[in-house]
């Protein structure tokens, strides 16, 4: 009884290395949300995008990829549509805008608010 004890506790000391969070996990993207009044667009795809956290933030600027996907209300749209449509919005500045910055390309990949 006790061998089989022991077998049993070696067998659970020799699993637990492979139940742990690996080491070798990398983020590669990073969301921001923020205010839609907080957000400068880029003017032409693949410029750069200004973003603060807060109202008296000093804005950060990113690289757009050339093929970030503009997302309004679920639907891709043409980045030129999506300042039409957030300019127009009423509730413009009560809209949260979600980023998605990919950190290895050092690239923001999508740009998406729910008007």
């Amino acid at each position: 009884m006790k061998f089989k004890v022991l077998i049993t506790a070696v067998l659970i000391i020799l699993a637990l290395p492979a139940a742990a969070d690996p080491v070798d996990r990398v983020v590669l993207q990073q969301a921001h949300e923020i205010a839609a009044r907080n957000m400068r667009l880029p003017r032409a795809a693949g410029g750069t995008l200004a973003i603060r956290k807060c109202d008296t933030c000093e804005y950060r600027v990113l690289r757009v990829a050339p093929d970030a996907r503009f997302i309004v209300n679920g639907k891709a749209v043409r980045l030129d549509k999506f300042r039409a449509l957030l300019t127009q919005t009423e509730d413009a500045d009560r809209a949260t805008v979600i980023i998605v910055h990919h950190l290895e390309r050092d690239q923001v990949i999508s740009v998406s608010v729910t008007l």
